[in-house]
């Protein structure tokens, strides 16, 4: 199967250092917004108790989960904190004509 890009959302819906929750298919993905005006896409799902990431903390280029605070860089999915030990999924996104798309697939 070939990746498609698939919007989620428009660029000015996300506020710089922030996240959002997009579901497609089924999968729910995290989009977020860097201090450097960056978009970023990861799975929407924390990896230690499937806990909705767009409900949790941004800060600079690190996500803390809602739930038990584990934290992971939205950049590189690397899992930083624990209780997390398990990295995220991270997906490629662009911008075009105002809108964040991502690469699935």
């Amino acid at each position: 199967m070939m990746a498609e890009w698939i919007e989620a959302c428009g660029a000015d819906e996300i506020d710089e250092e922030d996240v959002v929750r997009f579901d497609h298919e089924g999968r729910t993905f995290a989009i977020y917004r860097s201090p450097d005006d960056e978009y970023f896409a990861t799975d929407g799902l924390c990896t230690h108790e499937q806990v909705h990431l767009a409900d949790g903390l941004v800060m600079d280029e690190i996500i803390e989960c809602p739930k038990h605070n584990g934290r992971f860089n939205y950049k590189t999915g690397e899992a930083k904190g624990a209780p997390v030990c398990v990295n995220l999924k991270t997906y490629p996104t662009r911008v075009e004509a105002g809108r964040v798309l991502i690469q699935i697939g």
